[in-house]
């Protein structure tokens, strides 16, 4: 509905706004003629394969399938994973913590102010679905269940590896724990690596390189740098700027330290520190890295909890002021911002 009145206001079509822009375009190019385009300008070389396979491959079986195009195709695709998804954040939150806890942290999530990424025909909401599930059948030991969602999630975005670590880690202290052999975790395990390892030896093939998938990252100048490039760029803003952005850094390693101290839970932990890892202390486009953060939802566990244990009128007050504020934001940001998300 924000997104509605903002589009009606600036006289946009609220449809092409989450459909038919910036990766949808992407992803749609790859339902229709499969891989192989590279994108030419000045100083710019950017090939399809940076885009996993999952995502588009299922806009086509829809669009084939049923009477929608593919924009309108992808967009079903992200709802109903974001609804999968708030079911699954839901249940981790609810096992971890109690049920009230599960509803506080899945309503934080949704009221996150990227949270309008979840709507447009992106891969976040596959892959938070994927992820929360994953993590949840980690934590009840489905370790089959587990590595498959992994290795579905390794063909759905360059983050995978975040969700293979923490399928592995957890299977790996299982062991110790148990010391016997156990062959679920190991499978679980290796399963888990499967999809990842299996998209990047396609695109090398493709390729002709061995390594050739991350020379297409490096492309998109996607790699780890241990945060120089996000130095760098903050002290290009203006200082009120620059250190604004620094303290939303400082608050993000905050929270990753309280949940893992609040909830010291294996999987978790190594999902949520390898998310931010990858969101905070890579190159690339700086706008796009706070939806890097959003299958990171384990980070809003201790203020779920916090949450869930005051009074009524606190987590009503809370949540009404981060919905206004993600909506005004989510719509600010498709409507008026030229740049992606």
């Amino acid at each position: 509905m924000a997104l509605a009145l903002w589009a009606r206001v600036a006289d946009e079509s609220a449809y092409r706004l989450i459909a038919d822009r910036w990766d949808a375009v992407w992803y749609q190019r790859i339902a229709e003629n499969g891989y192989g385009f590279v994108l030419h300008a000045p100083g710019v070389v950017h090939p399809d394969y940076m885009f996993s396979p999952l995502y588009p491959y299922l806009m086509r079986f829809v669009a084939a399938w049923t009477p929608l195009d593919l924009p309108a195709a992808g967009l079903v695709l992200s709802w109903l994973a974001c609804l999968v998804a708030a079911w699954g954040v839901f249940a981790v939150g609810a096992h971890v913590g109690g049920r009230r806890v599960g509803t506080m942290l899945v309503l934080l999530w949704a009221a996150l102010p990227i949270a309008h990424v979840q709507t447009m025909a992106y891969t976040e909401s596959l892959f938070t679905a994927m992820a929360a599930w994953c993590l949840y059948a980690t934590l009840t030991q489905r370790w089959l269940v587990a590595g498959l969602l992994a290795s579905l999630a390794g063909l759905t975005r360059p983050s995978a590896p975040a969700l293979v670590a923490a399928v592995g880690v957890a299977a790996l202290l299982e062991l110790v724990r148990e010391r016997r052999f156990l062959w679920r975790p190991l499978v679980g395990a290796a399963l888990a690596a499967l999809g990842y390892l299996g998209w990047v030896a396609w695109v090398g093939i493709r390729t002709g390189e061995p390594l050739g998938y991350f020379h297409v990252l490096e492309q998109w100048n996607k790699s780890m740098d241990l945060g120089q490039a996000a130095v760098q760029w903050m002290l290009a803003l203006p200082p009120w700027l620059g250190v604004a952005v620094a303290v939303s850094y400082l608050l993000v390693i905050a929270l990753l330290v309280w949940s893992i101290a609040r909830y010291p839970l294996p999987s978790l932990a190594v999902f949520s520190s390898s998310t931010v890892a990858l969101a905070l202390l890579g190159t690339g486009y700086f706008n796009s890295r706070p939806r890097l953060l959003v299958p990171a939802f384990p980070l809003l566990l201790p203020f779920a909890d916090r949450l869930a244990r005051a009074r009524p009128w606190v987590p009503a007050l809370v949540l009404g002021l981060l919905t206004l504020a993600s909506a005004a934001y989510g719509g600010y940001s498709l409507v008026v911002g030229q740049a992606p998300p």
